[in-house]
């Protein structure tokens, strides 16, 4: 039988119904997102300024920052309105949309963080042949098959979706529209779709996390055995500091989201869940490469030194 959607539009049940609390969350989120933006996009145009920082792990540190602004913006601002009107209702099309954009920043995301886990290893373990392994054009491909694979990642998703039959309830219990909580409202069988879900989102979490761990594991006994030196070492480890934290926040989110069996999980913990890493990490991301590495606080001053030095001439 043909495939035919009787529900042309969902209703977004979001985060809470409860008044008092509403108030409180639109303007807490409201901070987070413009935090966020801010922080992201300081970043993106400072290592897009500053020749000093013209090196692959600031290319990479750019993508991620890009990546985050519009990984936020998916998601947010919708949730936001939901805080404002009792009623959050999305057409079909822009609920597919909006699976889709999630899905596609948020894979790419997964993968360049791999690939930043990559470059460090480099970095750190083989550094003589650094600017030969990372060179522009190595990191122009590895960037753009991030970013090429997380958008067919998603369309894969977002076709597998829209092939699926809507008759009704139309109550999404999420505050945006994610993968499980529509397939929850399918009228047919979504045995393929959650296969598709557990299997190729879960490696494209997976195998990135698994590359990191690796990379990790080889760059901490190498600066344990090798190097020397109780500066270079200390260096290393700050660096690499910023990237685990990162990685962790992320990572660890995800994983508990995809990984596990669709079935028998909590509603509410899944969009606490969901909430850390498409709210909160985009946060701290900045903060995290800003206040522990010496060279991006260095060139934040400088940029704000430059703004601020023609008006007080």
């Amino acid at each position: 039988m043909e495939n035919h959607t009787d529900v042309s539009e969902f209703i977004l049940m979001g985060l809470t119904n409860i008044p008092g609390w509403q108030d409180f969350l639109f303007f807490l989120f409201l901070l987070l997102y413009l935090t966020s933006v801010l922080g992201n996009t300081t970043i993106l145009l400072i290592t897009t300024v500053e020749p000093r920082l013209h090196t692959p792990m600031y290319f990479f540190l750019g993508n991620l920052s890009c990546l985050d602004i519009c990984y936020s913006t998916v998601t947010v601002p919708k949730m936001l309105a939901g805080f404002l009107w009792e009623q959050q209702k999305i057409s079909l099309i822009r609920c597919l949309s909006q699976l889709h954009f999630f899905h596609f920043l948020g894979s790419s995301e997964a993968l360049l963080l791999g690939v930043m886990a990559y470059d460090r290893y480099v970095a750190i373990c083989n550094p003589l042949r650094y600017t030969v392994i990372m060179s522009k054009k190595a990191c122009i491909v590895l960037a753009m098959s991030s970013w090429t694979t997380g958008f067919f990642h998603a369309l894969m998703h977002t076709i597998m979706t829209s092939k699926l039959h809507f008759c009704g309830p139309n109550l999404i219990q999420h505050f945006f529209c994610d993968i499980k909580p529509l397939l929850r409202l399918a009228c047919c069988s979504t045995a393929l779709n959650l296969s598709l879900l557990n299997i190729i989102t879960g490696l494209i979490v997976v195998l990135p996390f698994l590359l990191t761990f690796l990379s990790y594991t080889y760059i901490i006994s190498f600066l344990l055995l090798k190097v020397k030196s109780k500066k270079s070492r200390s260096k290393a480890f700050s660096t690499c500091a910023s990237h685990l934290t990162v990685v962790t926040l992320f990572y660890a989110g995800a994983i508990l989201t995809y990984v596990p069996p669709s079935s028998g999980e909590s509603l509410e913990q899944e969009m606490m869940v969901t909430l850390m890493y498409t709210v909160v990490t985009p946060v701290l991301n900045p903060l995290i490469y800003t206040l522990r590495n010496q060279e991006v606080k260095t060139a934040v001053k400088k940029a704000i030194g430059q703004t601020c030095l023609p008006s007080q001439i």
